[in-house]
This record gives structure tokens, sequence and C-alpha cells, in this order.
């Protein structure tokens, strides 16, 4: 499915673990519910994609466009976001435990209650627009006023 044309696509379930979405145009798809553990989607665009619920666990992100996704309860557990733009995305009730988050951009992004353990914060883009640099690497009370459920403690 590399480079795939999938925009709008119904996806609501579908198993797609270890699957090759790179650079797949996944645009306002419904992936609700879908497996994409392990699955590579690198330079996807998922802008306005549904994905409550997915499992993403050691899904590969790296630059992905995720402006406005919802990702509300998906699990990202060691997901590799580096340099994903997650703009206004809601990832409320997400489990980021170990995420990698280096250089990604968070501004407007919705983090109520995700688990963010062990999130890698390098040079990320905090919610609130400030630089995880210059807040020692992390953007824990950065986050627009939203309370994440662990990690932040």
């Amino acid at each position: 499915l590399q480079d795939a044309n999938l925009r709008s696509a119904n996806l609501q379930g579908a198993n797609l673990t270890n699957a090759n979405l790179y650079r797949a145009n996944l645009f306002n798809a419904d992936l609700t519910g879908a497996n994409l553990e392990n699955a590579d989607l690198t330079e996807a665009k998922l802008e306005g994609a549904w994905l409550e619920g997915a499992d993403l666990q050691n899904a590969n992100l790296e630059g992905a466009w995720l402006v406005s996704a919802v990702l509300v309860n998906a699990d990202l557990t060691n997901a590799n976001l580096f340099n994903a733009n997650l703009a206004d995305a809601d990832l409320r009730w997400a489990d980021l435990t170990g995420a990698n988050l280096t250089e990604a951009n968070l501004i407007g992004a919705d983090l109520q209650d995700a688990n963010l353990s062990g999130v890698g914060w390098e040079y990320t883009t905090c919610p609130d627009g400030t630089y995880s640099y210059y807040n020692g690497n992390t953007c824990c009370g950065h986050l627009n006023g939203t309370v994440p459920a662990a990690g932040c403690d």
C-alpha cells in the first residue's frame, strides 16, 4: 500500500498489522479501531483521519501529517512520531507511553488524560507553542491547561 490513495476510505476495524503505508494518502480516512501495530506510516497524509481506539503500537509515523486527526483512546505505545505534525490533533485518553515525539509539532493538540510516561520530547513544539528545548526537554506544563493521566508528575 506504499503511496496508495486511500483518501476518505472506510477502514474501520481493518487489520493493517505490519502494513507498508509509506507516503499513503489517508486524508479523512476512517481508521476507527484499526490495528496498525508495527505499520510503516512514514510521511503518510492522515490529516483529519479518524483513528479513535486504533492500535498504533510500535508504528513508524516519522514525518506523518496528522493535523486535526482524531486519536482519542489510540494506543501509540512506543510509536515513532519523529518530525510528525500533530497540530490540533485530538489525543485525549491516548496512550503515548515511550513514544518518540522528537521534533514533532503539537501546537493546539489536546492531550487531556493522555498517558505521557517515557515520551521523548527533544526539540518538540508543545501544544501552547513553546519549545521543549526551553522547557527542560519536556512539554509537561505546556499542554494548554490539559492534564495528562500519567507521565508529567
